[in-house]
């Protein structure tokens, strides 16, 4: 359980070693924030990865709930894990991208789930399993207009399109997407951006040009949301935008995109000792006191998803004051050096939060670790519990859960 201290944090009680709370309230206007954005496109949410390790399901519920009708999943086994969980294609579309030779293609057919296809062997394989299961699929055709991983390269374009249409012409399948991905949309002024504009543009008229009638032709991520309303087209792919990160952060901080952070990661120390000048701190002794001094323990490491790259640089606020981690961190724990103060064990240690009472956020995590705010969210482990706030999927607005 919680309480709230006077700041309107949360309090960690009962005995909780940490947990992420996650605000769905906050998700919420986050969505509609982006949805002001789009000029009437349709938006998708993308729960890929536990929607950034916020709980993907939870997530794409209070989506549903919100009116989005677009799910975004990498692997076919989050999009099958989104319909086992009761989210029905009556609510939401959910397309799955990321596929591999062998992969459950008759299962994602079943389960009315909208199948990207980037080559030849990927069409292959799903007009295989809806010859097999009597279930026509949707496709939808990426086109590799500059990024470089997953999506067809322009000189295969034309005969994966001409198969494509071939497969529908048959009733095998409906081709209901052309889309594609960019490499630098967050890096304004990148010149791949406007190569790659240009490269969608010529991708869709030559299907189109062929017979292709999509229902969504969709490039536009979170960064492209937020910067380049040319590449809307009829649907945005928002994932890190919609749990109130800036995908931009040198444009702006997620309040000037009117975003809030929706996820709080919170501790409770586990230890607090007076220990004198010149001790050495954690593995390697990278750390050592340089004066007598006292250190708490924070019950959470790299097996939580805390990054070892914060040993020494990563930042917690503990008692309204900013600490950093003192020395390495480890696979259960890190350290902090108090600078002689002595707060309670089981005070709170906010690692990060929105912001909003002066803690650390996601970004200053990616900032002291050398990474991305992305990479902070989403490596926060299944140990530490989520509890949901402000909920509506459930009826409740004020209501909690908890997930392991």
């Amino acid at each position: 359980m919680t309480t709230a201290n006077t700041t309107g944090t949360a309090l960690l009680t009962g005995g909780v070693r940490a947990e992420a709370t996650i605000d769905l309230g906050a998700l919420r206007e986050n969505l509609a924030a982006l949805r002001a954005r789009t000029g009437g496109s349709e938006l998708m949410a993308v729960v890929k990865a536990d929607a950034y390790g916020h709980g993907a399901v939870r997530c794409a519920r209070e989506a549903v709930a919100a009116g989005v009708r677009w799910l975004g999943t990498a692997t076919p086994e989050e999009a099958l894990a989104l319909r086992a969980a009761g989210i029905g294609p009556e609510q939401a579309r959910v397309l799955c991208w990321l596929w591999t030779p062998g992969g459950p293609w008759a299962a994602a057919l079943r389960a009315q789930v909208d199948i990207s296809v980037s080559g030849l062997w990927a069409l292959e394989e799903l007009l295989a399993a809806v010859r097999e299961t009597g279930v026509p699929g949707r496709a939808h055709l990426k086109a590799d207009t500059g990024l470089g991983r997953n999506g067809c390269q322009p000189h295969d374009w034309p005969e994966l399109v001409a198969a494509a249409l071939r497969a529908q012409s048959e009733g095998l399948i409906t081709v209901v997407g052309l889309w594609s991905h960019f490499a630098a949309a967050d890096e304004p002024g990148h010149p791949s951006i406007q190569a790659q504009l240009d490269g969608f543009a010529a991708a869709l008229a030559y299907a189109e040009g062929a017979g292709v009638r999509p229902e969504v032709r969709h490039l536009a991520n979170s960064p492209a949301t937020l910067t380049l309303p040319q590449s809307h087209y009829d649907m945005v792919r928002t994932g890190l935008a919609m749990y109130g990160l800036s995908p931009v952060p040198e444009v702006g901080a997620p309040a000037d995109f009117g975003l809030r952070p929706v996820m709080a990661l919170t501790a409770r120390l586990a230890l607090v000792k007076r220990v004198p000048g010149g001790h050495g701190v954690s593995y390697g002794h990278h750390y050592t006191t340089p004066g007598e001094t006292t250190l708490g323990l924070v019950p959470v490491g790299y097996a939580d998803g805390i990054p070892r790259h914060a040993s020494g640089t990563g930042p917690v606020q503990i008692a309204g004051k900013w600490r950093t981690v003192a020395g390495r961190v480890a696979m259960d724990q890190f350290v902090v050096d108090l600078g002689g103060d002595t707060p309670e064990v089981g005070e709170q240690v906010l690692l990060f939060g929105n912001g909003e009472h002066g803690e650390p956020t996601a970004e200053d995590w990616g900032l002291a670790c050398g990474t991305l705010s992305y990479e902070i969210v989403t490596r926060i482990g299944a140990r530490v519990p989520r509890r949901y706030v402000g909920g509506l999927d459930s009826g409740d607005a004020g209501g909690s859960e908890r997930r392991p």
